[in-house]
């Protein structure tokens, strides 16, 4: 017999019969088939989704100092470099381990021994107000910045480069010399040809597109807010839409500017911004993550031989560094400025670890003695005059003591004492207050032998000026090492400047016994501009004025090496060489603290060249999240 199913107008009869225990249980039982069915559609949904970024959300960046140059022609403060790296491209860039590889470029060759360099551009690039990004505006950014006029602080990278254009998407640069760390010059940020071909020269710097720049990052300047003087308050940033590379899933960026750190750590307290770079580990609250970023820059207290006649002798080099205390510092501390420990390169053979007993006695040893106990150690230099005078001269005398009377004197040399001589000898007794006889006697004589001849005797203290920057942890070291040295017997002086100033009266003019300041490598490491001896003059860095012909040919062979390991070999031979000299104290390795909401997530810490590649990966970074399926 077949089972025929319930007609619709049945099944409208069906709680009519049903008793009423029957209708609760079946309503009992409904109800919990509905739950259990939408229990496992939850539980299904959940273990076959994962949480993932979604787009939208603000991130708010605090900064301490103002925007003047978002160009990359003029780009010389960390905040306008901040701003440049979220605004433009170039050819090439860096990645989050430090490694230079392809942006704007597709691909690139390199030939003649490293002489050439050949770039092929991405095809469709657009700058943000949609024009065409091509090898012309390459060209007229390498142009501008080579252009003495325009006094770019990249100018020194691209000396002597020849650039010539082969079609809209190649561009090549010719070398004068191999140069194995060129790619790392190709990582300059690219201006639109368009916007600024027609600015005059000396407009260059006024212009508003450096405030509002037309570029061709993940980012766009949006608008700018000013109090009444002028003074930035704060800069938005927009999404690109023509952005060739990922599009960042964070909608727009905030930038609040501040005087100091302490009003911008007050903000990030009361959680008005989430995200600010600092010079000390702070804890903000449990809100906050810390991220540590290593970066290829060295602190060094620079020794100016030329102007300190005692930092000429080695041994007051060797003592200043077994004198040095690197631990005191609490940063990461260095031996070598290639930094071994950055670059996987071999440690220095030689390493001057802190020993003020060995200090303190290599200072003796060469003759440096605190003889009075004032504290102060100092070297007598007994010197033998070029000439005496041993012999009565008067009137009728001649020969070379008369001879050399009358120029010291400043009279007629004629090398007969006459009666003008006389008169010059009456002249000088009466100036010294000795008793006028116009002949030169034995007190005559002895004033005569100090006063035209100079001392028997030179005295070198250990007496220096420290010179540095005016920032807060310069000058904490600079009092570190006054007290450290002071232990040896040596005077420190410190003179401390804003850094403007002290680049422009000091650093170029190399106008200081010894400087304490700092020098950034690149990716790819090369220490030619700062210890070769042709960089000692500006624009070259060689602070040290250091000359070794060794290490001048150690580091033009580096130069020319486009082998990463025969780089390092000589590089490794170099900083041995360098060390032994002890031309500077090398002191530490800072890391960048950047400090972080939680709110926002996927920041990855690692190498960075500078503090504006801390946004190195920015478009990864997200703050609104959605579930999306395995």
């Amino acid at each position: 017999m077949s089972t025929k199913w319930p007609a619709r107008s049945q099944w409208k009869h069906f709680f009519n019969v049903l008793s009423k225990k029957e209708k609760i249980a079946f309503l009992g039982f409904f109800v919990l088939t509905l739950v259990s069915s939408v229990f496992l559609l939850i539980n299904f949904y959940f273990k076959n989704t994962e949480i993932a970024p979604a787009k939208g959300g603000t991130y708010i960046e605090g900064l301490v100092g103002q925007p003047r140059f978002i160009n990359p022609v003029y780009a010389n403060s960390d905040v306008d470099r901040d701003m440049v790296q979220l605004t433009f491209s170039g050819l090439m860039k860096y990645d989050k381990n430090l490694q230079i590889v392809p942006d704007l470029a597709k691909n690139y060759t390199i030939e003649e021994e490293g002489k050439v360099y050949t770039f092929y551009l991405k095809e469709n690039l657009l700058w943000q107000d949609k024009n065409p990004l091509t090898a012309d505006d390459i060209i007229f950014t390498i142009k501008t910045i080579q252009n003495p006029d325009f006094n770019s602080p990249c100018r020194a990278n691209w000396v002597g480069v020849e650039i010539e254009k082969i079609d809209d998407l190649t561009v090549r640069f010719k070398l004068k010399k191999p140069y194995s760390a060129f790619l790392e010059n190709a990582t300059i940020k690219i201006l639109p040809q368009h916007i600024w071909q027609n600015i005059l020269l000396e407009n260059f710097p006024l212009e508003p597109y450096n405030l509002e720049p037309v570029g061709s990052g993940p980012y766009k300047v949006k608008n700018i807010q000013k109090k009444k003087d002028g003074q930035i308050t704060s800069l938005t940033l927009n999404r690109n839409p023509f952005y060739f590379g990922k599009t960042p899933y964070i909608s727009e960026i905030k930038v609040l500017f501040f005087n100091n750190e302490e009003e911008l750590i007050k903000e990030a307290q009361r959680e008005k911004i989430k995200g600010l770079g600092l010079s000390s580990l702070i804890e903000l609250n449990e809100n906050w993550q810390n991220y540590l970023f290593s970066f290829p820059r060295y602190f060094a207290v620079f020794f100016n031989q030329e102007k300190s006649k005692t930092l000429s002798y080695k041994e007051v080099r060797l003592a200043l560094n077994y004198g040095t205390n690197k631990e005191e510092f609490g940063e990461k501390i260095i031996h070598s400025p290639i930094l071994p420990e950055i670059y996987g390169f071999e440690s220095p053979s030689k390493i001057y670890e802190f020993n003020i007993e060995k200090a303190k006695q290599i200072l003796e040893e060469a003759g440096f003695k605190d003889e009075d106990q004032d504290g102060l150690r100092e070297k007598i230099i007994k010197k033998e005059p070029a000439f005496q005078f041993k012999n009565l001269l008067t009137i009728g005398s001649k020969g070379k003591e008369v001879t050399e009377l009358q120029k010291c004197l400043e009279g007629e040399v004629t090398g007969y004492f006459g009666t003008k001589t006389k008169a010059a000898v009456l002249k000088f007794q009466e100036k010294y207050n000795i008793e006028t006889t116009g002949t030169v006697g034995k007190n005559t004589r002895g004033k005569l032998n100090e006063i035209c001849f100079g001392e028997p005797e030179e005295v070198l203290p250990l007496s220096f000026s420290l010179v540095t920057a005016g920032q807060t942890q310069m000058v904490k070291t600079a009092e570190l090492l006054k007290e450290q040295w002071k232990a040896l017997g040596v005077e420190v002086k410190i003179e401390k400047y804003p850094l403007s100033q002290l680049e422009q009266d000091f650093i170029k003019t190399r106008n200081y016994e010894i400087l304490l300041f700092g020098e950034v490598l690149g990716a790819i490491p090369d220490p030619f501009p700062f210890w070769h001896s042709s960089q000692k003059k500006d624009p070259g860095l060689n602070l040290s004025l250091y000359d070794n012909k060794k290490a001048d040919d150690l580091l033009e062979e580096s130069r020319k090496s486009s082998n990463a390991e025969d780089r390092a070999k000589k590089l490794i031979s170099f900083q041995n060489i360098l060390i032994e000299d002890a031309p500077a104290v090398f002191l530490y390795n800072p890391v960048y603290l950047y400090s972080i909401s939680q709110e926002i997530k996927r920041v990855e810490a690692g190498k960075i060249i500078d503090p504006s590649k801390r946004f190195i990966g920015i478009e990864n970074w997200y703050i609104k999240t959605r579930r999306a399926w395995k």
